[in-house]
């Protein structure tokens, strides 16, 4: 293995453009602050290794509206709920709906029990977050709410439903489909990266003015910048696994091994998840074969 990882150290990683911003330090994000006119972000206090600082809950509304839309209520916890409550009332503003990015657990658990206190439709991708009485979304659907247009954009890869919206000053609101920090997970099975990749580029030809990120903070100074690199980035990471695998490595554990060596073993699980998603792409082009936990080059 020392001989394999000699050729692929001497892959450059792309570059981050957010290392250079004045971006705050994990654990240092206010718990609610108004990001423009539009939007006010609430962050939901459930922060791990996976979800950063925890989920970004918005409310979405013209502000002389009297109305607000909910986008990831997250978990239903308490004290997330009431922090939600105390913004709306700062607003003056009723929740009219909840929009839900996926069907996650840390984006959608609180979608169907908040609707029911507020009164207000459940709107998703998937019809079990909406629930029986909720609205399924379609691609390019617009959404006239809270004095205000949200446009649908389909954003499939993270997962098979997941959806950004965008809003009228320029913003979209991303969801798992780009971070504050770091870069996203591609689940596997239920991930694609083909239709991921896709999607990134979808995004990027909107020419975002902001990203609203579902964890992390909001990337506001070149969030084209940030596209470009999710894109180098899976790029990268599918030529290292193509070094790997042309250099004699034939497991899928050797792969995640060689790839996160400096990464904590708690995320390989999730770390894995990605490395199966680029390899299900690499097989359905027919340039190798996974069986279980072995993988093979081909051609």
């Amino acid at each position: 293995m020392s001989d394999v990882l000699a050729g692929f150290s001497e892959l450059v990683p792309p570059a981050d453009p957010r290392t250079a911003w004045s971006l705050p330090e994990i654990g240092q994000m206010a718990r609610t602050v108004a990001l423009e006119p539009l939007v006010t972000r609430v962050l939901a206090p459930n922060p791990s290794a996976m979800t950063l600082d925890g989920t970004n809950t918005y409310l979405v509304g013209e502000p002389r509206s009297g109305q607000a839309v909910l986008i990831d209520p997250g978990p239903d916890d308490p004290a997330h709920f009431d922090r939600v409550t105390a913004s709306l009332a700062e607003r003056q503003a009723r929740c009219v709906a909840i929009l839900v990015t996926h069907h996650h657990w840390d984006h959608a658990e609180a979608a169907l029990p908040w609707a029911a206190h507020f009164a207000a439709p459940v709107a998703a991708g998937d019809a079990a977050v909406a629930g029986p009485s909720g609205h399924v979304l379609q691609p390019g659907e617009r959404l006239n709410l809270a004095g205000t247009t949200i446009e649908v954009v389909p954003t499939p890869g993270h997962c098979a439903d997941h959806l950004a919206f965008r809003i009228e000053s320029g913003a979209v609101l991303a969801g798992d489909h780009v971070l504050g920090r770091g870069t996203s997970v591609v689940t596997y099975p239920e991930g694609d990266v083909l239709a991921y990749l896709e999607s990134l580029r979808r995004v990027h030809d909107l020419g975002p003015a902001a990203l609203y990120p579902g964890h992390g903070p909001a990337l506001t100074e070149d969030p084209m910048a940030v596209l470009d690199f999710y894109l180098a980035h899976r790029a990268f990471r599918e030529q290292q696994i193509l070094t790997l695998l042309s250099a004699g490595v034939q497991s899928v554990s050797a792969v995640v091994e060689a790839i996160y060596a400096d990464v904590a073993r708690s995320l390989w699980p999730a770390a894995r998840q990605s490395t199966l998603a680029a390899l299900a792409k690499l097989e359905a082009q027919g340039r190798v074969q996974v069986t279980d936990d072995n993988v093979r080059l081909l051609g």
